[in-house]
């Protein structure tokens, strides 16, 4: 009885017949609906037109239920923090992406207006993760220009718009320039496709539901991503620091190249611009370490960077840096905003693969710091949302000028610190830029370039700082380690985007690795329970005599089925192969004696003299008929029941060594899936156990896996559903209840 119960795990306790065994394997899943009935349903109500406004317009929903009183001191002071830290950190990031300073401007401005009405939380300022819609207030992620996202996209204006495509003789000259007023707007137009076609994917992903696609992006993985791509901001930075011009190198080993290069020129070094660099990130970066510190009595970060800005801008036009020292500025930055421009949709062939990197790293990004702020504050992500969302922030900002966003960690965590509760900080943040925009920007074009340099490369503190995962990932998972090390290798040698392909294709291996080279173990009982463990790590679990229970840690697949197989072989302690061998060639001898017994019978009886009478048969003498059968020959003789099938020979009767145990038990339950390598695999299985008289049963099997071994015809008339229990305990007991009737009855066991 015990043989007809199977492992669901959904109804552990409920024991099902095999009528209920067939009809689940034969059970068909739900038909889907189609679209006309969805059609039907859905068509021309006004909760359902409702419901979807809300969805893609969610701040309808939160919006009229704002707390004024409670929420909007808050928000200002929160949103105008933001909205100061995104002036600097969106000049510099524009000259991180090769743009004009006032393309960070745009991307500061219209991403972070756009998500108010787009974000799926009320808390959120733009572009950063989707909460779902009624949660509780909490403090929330700032999107914006960010540095691995410009490092990318500045490795494509590099590469596809380079400074020599737009050399141009001086007066019919000899001595060519480069005009940076056509390349700055064709690298404008290159920057918006791009930034669109990552929208579009972004979009396309969340409607699809494909959030999921960022898992494939681990925490070491994505961590030693932005490692590297940190190295190759820093690098990038250094000839603004130092104050000396490069060429523009792309592709693989371009770091080194362009590392090599800085080291050549530096006998070239601009000292005013050194200076200035040096004397700018030591200000700010004690300026920042005292926020930090004292982040609990301060009631906002001092705004260090744009105090920065501000006296370095004045300086320079007061002393007029550019001219008597050689220090490069900003240049001209023009006020007011641009109309929309439609991208140019023949290079979306071009920039594709680019554009889907920048797409999943900005939304990894994205959300990897929006799960910090939700396991924080107790909120839940959906992370297709959040994928719609941060894709129409940068479809529709594509259009007016911007490059690709994703959010930051520091202007995160001062809009948490300073008392934003919703996307109304978002506005107000948006607001203090568009203020730029229209009247101050234009007020910056003395700017030197070494001050946005020192920002940004004293904003790569954080990022450094995962050097330390190095130490940590030693101690706690190897594995992880290698990912980190590989990504962070590949990434600075194969640039950003090969890169990022490279280390996820490594992480995708390690997870196949990993699950071809399991746990195996043999699991033992813990007295007086129905317990069962590895006998190997607990020693009160002791095996059973007479079984074998083999579990493995990992599912069961082509790629390491036969694995399991091999090390199913090994754990059982006997050779099943050569002991099958051996007992083939022992039938194969026994079918040759009998042969040669059975001709040697029939040339006995024509020697022997014709019977006289039906009942009279001579008889020999020992001596004499050990003359005609030959010695050591035994004779079987055939009596009336020729027609009875003799017993099948066993290994005790072939003179073979019997396994020391009966019966084995395959533990299931790790086991979420087979293929059909897998299925044929474990017919062998059963089949040359089998041929070693050992009983073959399995425990825990799922229904779905049980369902699969049905339509890959498992089953058969030599395995039946009846080895199939939902415990190991059930399966004890069964073959317990099984030996001890056989020790009763003298017949054979089924």
């Amino acid at each position: 009885m015990a043989a007809e119960m199977v492992l669901s795990h959904r109804v552990p306790h409920k024991v099902l017949s095999e009528a209920d065994l067939e009809e689940v394997a034969q059970r068909k899943p739900p038909a889907k609906p189609s679209l006309r009935g969805c059609l039907r349903k859905t068509r021309c109500s006004a909760s359902t037109a409702k419901s979807l406004l809300f969805r893609f317009l969610p701040f309808l929903h939160w919006l009229p239920r704002y707390p004024v009183k409670d929420w909007l001191l808050g928000d200002i002071a929160s949103g105008f923090s933001v909205g100061i830290m995104h002036l600097p950190q969106g000049l510099a990031y524009a000259l991180l992406a090769g743009l004009p300073p006032v393309t960070g401007l745009y991307s500061s401005f219209y991403p972070v207006f756009l998500y108010f009405f787009f974000g799926t939380s009320r808390h959120n300022s733009v572009e950063v993760l989707v909460l779902t819609l009624g949660s509780l207030p909490t403090p929330c992620l700032s999107p914006g220009p960010f540095a691995v996202i410009s490092v990318m996209i500045g490795s494509l204006t590099d590469s596809l718009a380079p400074s020599e495509y737009f050399l141009e003789s001086v007066n019919g000259t000899n001595t060519t320039i480069v005009n940076e007023e056509r390349r700055d707007a064709a690298r404008v137009e290159l920057v918006a496709t791009i930034t669109v076609l990552t929208g579009i994917f972004q979009v396309a992903l969340g409607l699809l539901q494909f959030g999921f696609v960022v898992t494939y992006l681990s925490d070491p993985l994505v961590r030693g991503y932005t490692t590297a791509a940190s190295v190759h901001v820093l690098v990038s930075q250094l000839k603004n620091v130092f104050g000396v011009s490069l060429g523009e190198h792309s592709g693989p080993l371009s770091l080194f190249v362009t590392f090599i290069e800085i080291c050549q020129k530096l006998p070239e070094t601009n000292v005013g611009t050194l200076v200035t660099a040096i004397i700018a990130m030591v200000a700010i970066f004690i300026v920042k370490e005292l926020n930090h510190k004292f982040a609990a009595k301060l009631p906002m970060p001092i705004p260090i960077e744009l105090v920065t800005i501000i006296i370095s801008t004045g300086i320079s036009y007061g002393v007029n840096l550019n001219a008597k020292f050689g220090i490069s500025v900003v240049g001209n930055i023009p006020s007011g905003l641009k109309p929309p421009v439609v991208p140019k949709v023949s290079c979306f062939g071009q920039v594709a693969g680019n554009a889907f990197a920048i797409a999943v790293v900005g939304y990894a990004i994205c959300i990897s710091l929006g799960k910090i702020f939700a396991l924080k504050h107790g909120y839940k992500v959906d992370s297709n949302q959040e994928l719609i969302a941060l894709g129409l922030c940068n479809f529709l900002g594509g259009f007016f000028q911007c490059f690709a966003i994703s959010c930051s960690m520091s202007r995160s965590l001062v809009q948490e610190s300073t008392g934003g509760n919703s996307q109304v900080a978002g506005v107000i943040a948006s607001l203090v830029i568009l203020v730029t925009i229209l009247k101050i920007g234009e007020l910056f074009r003395d700017l030197p370039k070494a001050i946005l340099a020192a920002i940004i490369i004293v904003n790569l503190k954080g990022m450094f700082k995962q050097f330390n995962d190095l130490r940590v990932l030693w101690k706690s998972n190897r594995v992880d380690l290698m990912v980190w090390i590989v990504t962070f290798v590949a990434t600075l040698m194969l640039n950003l985007d090969i890169g990022l392909g490279a280390s996820v294709v490594f992480g995708l291996l390690t997870v196949i690795f990993r699950t071809q080279l399991p746990h195996y173990s043999i699991l033992g009982r813990i007295a007086d329970t129905d317990v069962y463990r590895d006998v190997a790590e607990y020693q009160m679990a002791q095996e059973v005599p007479g079984v074998k229970i083999f579990s493995s840690s990992s599912t069961l697949y082509f790629a390491n089925v036969e694995l399991y197989a091999d090390a199913l072989k090994k754990k059982s302690g006997i050779n099943v192969d050569r002991l099958i061998e051996k007992k083939k060639k022992a039938l194969k001898k026994l079918k040759k004696q009998q042969k040669k017994a059975e001709k040697e019978k029939a040339k006995r009886q024509k020697v022997l003299p014709r019977c006289r009478g039906p009942l009279w048969t001579p008889s020999l003498p020992q001596d004499a008929e050990d003359r005609v059968n030959g010695p050591g020959v035994a004779v079987i003789e055939l009596s009336g029941a020729e027609d009875s099938t003799p017993p099948e020979p066993t290994l005790r009767t072939l003179g073979l060594p019997q396994p020391g145990f009966h019966a084995i038990i395959l533990d299931f339950s790790p086991v979420n899936f087979v293929d059909t390598v897998s299925i044929k695999i474990l017919k062998n299985i059963f089949r040359d156990f089998r041929e070693i008289e050992v009983d073959v049963f399995v425990a825990g099997c799922p229904v779905a896996v049980l369902t699969q071994l049905e339509r890959g015809n498992f089953f058969s008339s030599a395995i039946t559903k009846h080895c199939f229990f939902p415990s190991v305990h059930a399966a004890m007991i069964h073959i317990s209840r099984e030996r001890h009737q056989a020790s009763v009855n003298t017949q054979p066991r089924c």
